[in-house]
């Protein structure tokens, strides 16, 4: 069966051919009554765009590819979202990629192996870093977005974490907490959030006149929940009672609430609790959970606009973020 052509869907409409390209392409001034007609015809008679001729034509494949470490985890989850959102405002397709935080993975994506004609690829690595990505095989528009730092060589969108982190424990310190624990030190590994949101959480203390407390910093594994009801039962087990806890990220946060209201700590009062990422899940907690919540919307539209941008505009490209107030962080003081 011979493919339907705008001249046929124009043919059926009375309309010339360009204004059927104009309502298919969302270009130039038509009508609502008359695209509506257009759009109909398109259904009638099976309209498909020829992808590869619009390509010719615009040099752009209309997708691009989006590439996060972990889909399961509802931060990363909730950014796809946004981003995906994102790219519909611009009539852009967004193919969806997961690393799980693999070397090989992410140079694999990097290099276009196996890929389709994308129009830029966006990048949350967790094994390489800037620098190595230098050498890619693949020319394709590349932003990156994360905690791994580079060295200005792409364009990388980020939220300022060790400011961000200062501020959870700061909102701590105001409510009078003092001995804070902190639950996400990581030592091996792809570690550059910890270590970002540690030295925020230090440069607190520190400016507080407070003096750190290495008993009070607990390590974890991974940024999940149960990691998070871990270090709990460690606090609980150490005789060492802080009066609140800074969690690197929410998971890790909502974990060591279940373990400390389970064990009869009262939060807020006995010990308060905020989390990083402000995920849906911490609003509907018991209690709910402060959190430091990024502006990932406007991350996102920042990062569709890079990859268009030509060239992309490469060095550190910053995002807002405010601390969510909630239940778990109102009450007395000890």
């Amino acid at each position: 069966m011979a493919r339907t052509t705008l001249k046929d869907v124009a043919a059926r409409v009375g309309v010339s051919a360009k204004t059927v390209s104009n309502v298919v392409n969302g270009t130039g001034w038509v009508t609502e009554e008359l695209a509506a007609r257009v759009r109909e015809a398109l259904v009638e008679l099976g309209y498909r765009p020829n992808a590869a001729a619009r390509q010719l034509r615009s040099g752009r494949s209309g997708m691009i590819a989006l590439a996060l470490p972990e889909l399961s985890q509802p931060y990363f989850a909730e950014l796809a979202s946004e981003l995906v959102r994102a790219a519909q405002e611009r009539s852009i397709t967004v193919l969806i990629n997961q690393t799980d935080g693999r070397a090989d993975a992410e140079r694999r994506i990097s290099d276009g192996i196996d890929a389709p004609v994308m129009d830029g690829l966006i990048l949350s690595p967790l094994a390489l870093s800037a620098r190595d990505l230098e050498g890619r095989l693949d020319s394709t528009p590349l932003v990156l977005l994360g905690e791994h730092i580079g060295d200005g060589v792409f364009p990388h969108v980020t939220v300022d974490n060790t400011a961000a982190a200062k501020s959870a424990v700061e909102h701590l310190l105001s409510l009078g907490r003092t001995r804070i624990a902190a639950i996400g030190a990581q030592h091996s590994g792809p570690n550059e959030t910890s270590q970002l949101r540690l030295a925020g959480y230090r440069t607190a203390l520190e400016e507080a006149g407070i003096e750190v407390d290495e008993r009070l910093i607990f390590s974890v594994d991974e940024f999940h929940r149960g990691d998070g009801a871990r270090a709990a039962e460690m606090i609980l087990e150490s005789g060492i009672r802080p009066d609140a806890v800074f969690a690197f990220n929410d998971l890790l946060a909502l974990g060591a609430m279940h373990v400390l209201v389970t064990a009869g700590v009262h939060v807020p009062d006995d010990m308060a609790v905020i989390g990083f990422d402000d995920i849906e899940e911490a609003r509907y907690s018991t209690p709910a959970l402060s959190s430091v919540s990024p502006d990932t919307a406007a991350l996102a539209r920042k990062a569709i606009d890079l990859v268009f941008e030509q060239p992309p505009a490469p060095g550190i490209h910053t995002v807002g973020f405010t601390i969510a107030h909630r239940a778990s962080t109102k009450g007395p003081a000890q």
